[in-house]
């Protein structure tokens, strides 16, 4: 079983919106996936709720279960697991990171943002897991400013992921009813640049892309 953890500090930032969008696309892969919602807010959960599809299975958790959800999910057959989880939240942030095989850092191309990712790069490297900034709700003009964020961050010795989410409205409507960007508007751009992520975060922690068989998770 592969785990993912998004991780921000900074509120705002897109965690929720890139965990389900993951967990959703490695279902319709064929991975059996589930996120674990570790934010009070509940909104990854709320989602889920709302959700007609049987997949992604989204659980609420508390940070000190985080070990034993963990555990479960991979006795159920799990194949890709995602935590959400909460900003300023420094021990279930530390724990996620100590879970997963890789965290995922979602970042809006802003100055206040740009400078609040130092603490979550610092986390994940004292957990010794690798991380990718995925920077979110690019300007789809952005007249640059996503490669001038991109340096700025690999500067401060980030890794970048080499795909982007643009602020794109399929990502806003989509949800409401529990649906996502794909399901919402499947050849929209906004699905495309889910299917890109997705496909590189595969090759990053060495899943299949897509499975034929179920029981291969």
């Amino acid at each position: 079983m592969k785990v993912v953890a998004i991780i921000s500090q900074k509120g705002g930032a897109g965690k929720t919106t890139l965990a389900v969008h993951l967990a959703a696309a490695a279902a319709k892969a064929g991975h059996k996936s589930a996120v674990i919602d570790l934010d009070p807010q509940g909104t990854a959960a709320s989602w889920g709720d709302r959700r007609k599809a049987e997949e992604p299975e989204v659980i609420s958790g508390q940070a000190v279960r985080l070990p034993g959800l963990v555990e479960t999910a991979r006795e159920n057959g799990a194949g890709f697991l995602v935590l959400d989880t909460a900003p300023n939240a420094d021990q279930t942030a530390s724990l996620a990171a100590r879970a997963a095989d890789l965290v995922l850092i979602p970042c809006r191309p802003a100055a206040f943002d740009l400078e609040a990712i130092e603490t979550t790069l610092l986390l994940a490297k004292t957990a010794g897991k690798p991380a990718y900034v995925v920077l979110n709700a690019v300007p789809s003009r952005s007249g640059g400013t996503d490669k001038e964020a991109t340096a700025r961050l690999v500067g401060q010795g980030a890794q970048v992921a080499p795909h982007q989410l643009t602020h794109r409205a399929a990502f806003a409507h989509s949800v409401i009813d529990g649906r996502t960007a794909q399901e919402f508007e499947p050849k929209g751009k906004a699905a495309q640049e889910i299917h890109a992520i997705y496909k590189w975060l595969c090759s990053i922690v060495d899943m299949p892309t897509r499975l034929r068989d179920r029981t291969a998770a």
